[in-house]
């Protein structure tokens, strides 16, 4: 029989942080969401009239949704991608001789 681990209770910091970071993914699936579903509509719409429109919304709404989800998936403090630079540049200033590649 395998006993359910317990959670550690996280620090003040880290539980800003922690609240922070599904804040804001749960902002960008919400974003998605509504993209999704606006989109649609548009489409529809576009089908409907018979003239193809739409996408020019649904190009210029999915760029700032890409960038959006660029920036918290990938640039998020804490992310895989911050972490390892955060932990490059650790490294760099403390062995001031490695190289900046």
């Amino acid at each position: 029989m395998t006993r359910a681990s317990t959670p550690l209770p996280l620090s003040d910091a880290m539980e800003k942080l922690a609240r922070k970071r599904a804040g804001m993914r749960l902002g960008w699936l919400i974003h998605a969401m509504v993209f999704v579903a606006v989109n649609l509509l548009l489409a529809t719409l576009s089908y409907l009239s018979g003239r193809h429109w739409a996408i020019f919304p649904f190009l210029g709404w999915g760029l700032g949704l890409a960038i959006h989800g660029m920036v918290v998936w990938l640039a998020l403090p804490g992310s895989g991608l911050y972490q390892r630079m955060l932990a490059r540049e650790r490294e760099r200033l403390q062995n001031p001789h490695s190289t900046w590649a």
